[in-house]
């Protein structure tokens, strides 16, 4: 499985960006795709996913400003990005959950897109 990233660059605070990411490659049905972000010296922080199910959970920084979906037909999981804020600043990753039987999780990543937020 294999993941491209897209989207990202320059832009002013208040601005808007959309992330998109499309995987190839075979998944279980039963899987959650998400975008996380990180800094230079910080950890990988969750900022959005959604489940094969529709269901959705955002980091409480973005909450009301980001929105997460997904289109299966094509593969792809959007990250739309309103009021951007110089804190919202680093790269972003894609990634899919792949839960196969017996409980078995199947991690992937895409490469990062550096989202830079001037104030």
């Amino acid at each position: 499985v294999q993941l491209q990233a897209s989207g990202g660059g320059l832009v002013q605070a208040g601005g808007s960006l959309r992330l998109s990411c499309v995987f190839s490659g075979s998944i279980f049905s039963n899987n959650v795709m998400g975008w996380y972000r990180q800094d230079p010296g910080k950890q990988r922080e969750l900022v959005a996913a959604v489940t094969s199910g529709g269901s959705t959970n955002y980091a409480d920084s973005v909450k009301g400003r980001f929105t997460i979906s997904r289109d299966n037909a094509k593969n792809t999981v959007y990250l739309q990005m309103n009021s951007l804020k110089p804190e919202d600043t680093a790269v972003y990753y894609c990634n899919v959950i792949s839960l196969g039987p017996a409980g078995v999780k199947y991690l992937y990543w895409g490469q990062g897109t550096q989202v830079t937020v001037s104030s």
